[in-house]
């Protein structure tokens, strides 16, 4: 069974998932992983590139078509469908990339689980990675450049200093955190992952910049800050990371 297994969702990303699966499959590893694929129905060439690659690679790319698109059903169907196929795998380590996103170091995975390996206290592990800034937001990340070294919930929470493609963590140590409660006012998915894992363990940083965080006009966290009612939610967020994170 793999090792790793890659979490990967795709909606409408048929200009950036070519870039994506190449940073999968250019891997160099001393161990078997998957990427699993989630194509939530895009309406544009995303499936057929999917397609190309699992077709390619199929030891590597193992794709999810949707007829009908999930995430629009806001009942956390896409969370369920990913949990059952990541599960089946039986892999140690979950590594995630976005559609949109992409890996630019072929050492990427090996690197990261030699570290994990080398020290089983932690959760979870990440690095560093570079901007490419394709809107007109000027929003501070703070994700280009990390010290590498171990990272706590106060580092973590206040800014936004991880980014998704970059983040490798130990499934069992996830799986201990307790039933989260209130889930429907959670409006980040990634902020809960990344707190279960400071509680669960610990979290180490990588200064190395191995992947490319692309920002896009359509991306969730542009998309999502355009939203009317997007202060109200927030602060629901807020309320749920509170009673859930003490």
């Amino acid at each position: 069974k793999p090792l790793v297994v890659i979490n990967c969702l795709t909606f409408n990303h048929e200009p950036y998932i070519r870039e994506c699966l190449e940073g999968f499959v250019m891997q160099k590893t001393n161990f078997k992983f998957v990427a699993i694929v989630h194509d939530d129905a895009s309406t544009d060439g995303t499936a057929a590139i999917i397609r190309e690659y699992a077709e390619k690679f199929p030891e590597i790319i193992c794709p999810i078509f949707e007829k009908e698109n999930q995430y629009s059903k806001k009942d956390g169907s896409i969370q369920r469908i990913m949990s059952d196929a990541i599960n089946a795998t039986g892999a140690k380590y979950v590594a995630m990339c976005e559609g949109d996103d992409y890996w630019i170091d072929p050492y990427k995975l090996q690197k990261q689980v030699d570290f994990m390996e080398a020290n089983p206290d932690y959760s979870m592990c990440f690095h560093a990675a570079q901007i490419l800034n394709e809107t007109s937001t000027s929003e501070i990340i703070k994700c280009e450049k990390l010290d590498s070294r171990e990272y706590y919930t106060n580092d973590i929470f206040p800014g936004w200093l991880i980014p998704t493609a970059s983040v490798l963590y130990k499934v069992t140590m996830v799986k201990k955190y307790p039933k989260l409660k209130k889930i429907h006012w959670m409006k980040y998915g990634d902020i809960v992952l990344f707190l279960k894992c400071t509680h669960t363990g610990r979290v180490w940083g990588m200064e190395e910049r191995m992947s490319v965080y692309r920002m896009t006009s359509h991306g969730a966290v542009i998309s999502q800050s355009n939203d009317p009612y997007s202060e109200e939610k927030k602060c629901f967020h807020y309320r749920f990371l509170l009673m859930n994170f003490p």
